[in-house]
């Protein structure tokens, strides 16, 4: 069984930056996809939660165009960690972040972007 735990959510600024951590225990990262998704507020369901992007087990990355030039993905394989940097954050990237792989998610951590 796969376990993924997100952490470094919290509040900041806007135009300030984040990175974001999704620990993995029971696989190795460089064996699987792992996704980072979004839920923002008023959202309920799970299939609201919108793609932020993935790393793939090679290592290549994808994203929406969206996000790209402000958000990127990278991992560390001997922490078996995935993470996720933001920058350039907006009052609109408040949401939930939650990570997801072999279909299993983190319980989720939390980005608010306010002054």
């Amino acid at each position: 069984q796969v376990q993924l735990v997100e952490s470094g959510g919290g509040l900041v600024q806007p135009g300030g930056s984040l990175r974001l951590s999704c620990a993995i225990s029971g696989r190795m990262v460089n064996s699987m996809i792992v996704d980072w998704y979004r839920q923002a507020p008023g959202k309920e369901r799970e299939e609201e939660r919108e793609w932020v992007g993935e790393i793939m087990s090679g290592g290549s990355t994808d994203g929406p165009d969206s996000l790209k030039g402000r958000f990127t993905i990278s991992r560390d394989n001997a922490k078996n960690i995935v993470y996720l940097h933001m920058s350039r954050l907006e009052p609109e990237d408040t949401a939930v972040y939650y990570c997801r792989s072999a279909g299993f998610w983190g319980q989720g951590t939390q980005v608010t972007v306010s002054s």
